[in-house]
């Protein structure tokens, strides 16, 4: 059977929701008709989406299911269609996702090898914290500069472009300042942050961008481990000490893995190391 984008918009509100009022009120509709959709849907499709009672609506496993599948079939319909609109604009370019200070110092070498390939396109320079790894899956970047094993990188391709060992930043005075190095289990107890891009499973205080991190760092409310090129970016009051069992953070450039596209492999062949 074939499920409309619009099937699936109405059921992943309701699932996410649970609740049909207020999914109606997100989608712009009245109530009674996004309660016969689902309901048609579930015939259609032969299975129990949700379970309803007059307190609660639940996700039966199927709906659960439905549920993640249904957000990435959305995002990739959304996707395709800002991707074929980028691919009609009159004049051509490359979008880069990247957070400042992410590129390793490689960024300038990587843009002049680029642009002395043929056929090269200008590139657009698009700063991002927390939504890197998505911008390139919903269509709005076409590459992303990202780091394993921090960012979730579901659904794209990468290649490795510089690992660094990784140390934390602490506030002067911390209990473990007075250190030359740490280990992981040094850090057992204290608070450590989560970015929004953080691989699932990965729990933390949520943070959303750098200067947020370091004031917390200052005020003694966490602590953070980093890449060592965060050295030269230190305030006043903080200071780091390498974390001799972390894993290393590598420098990965990201892109659709579905990606066909000429000046997206152009671009991955002058950012890959030589």
């Amino acid at each position: 059977m074939d499920i409309e984008t619009r099937e699936l918009r109405y059921f992943v509100a309701v699932a996410e929701e649970l609740h049909f009022g207020r999914a109606a009120r997100r989608l712009n509709m009245a109530q009674p008709p996004l309660s016969r959709a689902i309901r048609l849907l579930e015939r259609r499709m032969g299975v129990t989406l949700l379970e309803r009672t007059s307190r609660e609506v639940r996700l039966t496993t199927a709906g659960e299911v439905l549920l993640e599948e249904g957000r990435g079939a959305l995002e990739a319909a959304a996707a395709a269609v800002r991707r074929t609109q980028r691919a009609a604009a009159t004049t051509r370019r490359l979008v880069l996702a990247l957070k400042p200070g992410g590129d390793a110092g490689l960024l300038r070498s990587i843009l002049d090898r680029y642009a002395a390939t043929p056929d090269a396109v200008p590139v657009e320079l698009a700063f991002s914290v927390g939504e890197r790894a998505q911008m390139v899956r919903d269509g709005r970047a076409d590459l992303a500069l990202l780091h394993r094993p921090q960012n979730d990188l579901t659904g794209l391709d990468c290649d490795d472009l510089h690992t660094q060992e990784q140390v934390v930043v602490l506030p002067e005075g911390h209990r473990l300042a007075g250190r030359a190095a740490v280990s992981m289990a040094d850090l057992s107890g204290e608070t450590l942050p989560r970015w929004p891009e953080a691989r699932p499973g990965v729990t933390g205080y949520p943070i959303s961008d750098t200067n947020q991190l370091m004031q917390l760092i200052l005020l003694g409310r966490m602590v953070a481990v980093l890449p060592e090129s965060i050295r030269d970016r230190l305030p006043p009051g903080a200071v780091c000490r390498p974390v001799t069992d972390a894993v290393p953070a590598t420098l990965v450039i990201a892109w659709p893995r579905e990606s066909t596209s000429r000046q997206v492999a152009a671009f991955v062949a002058a950012s890959s190391p030589r």
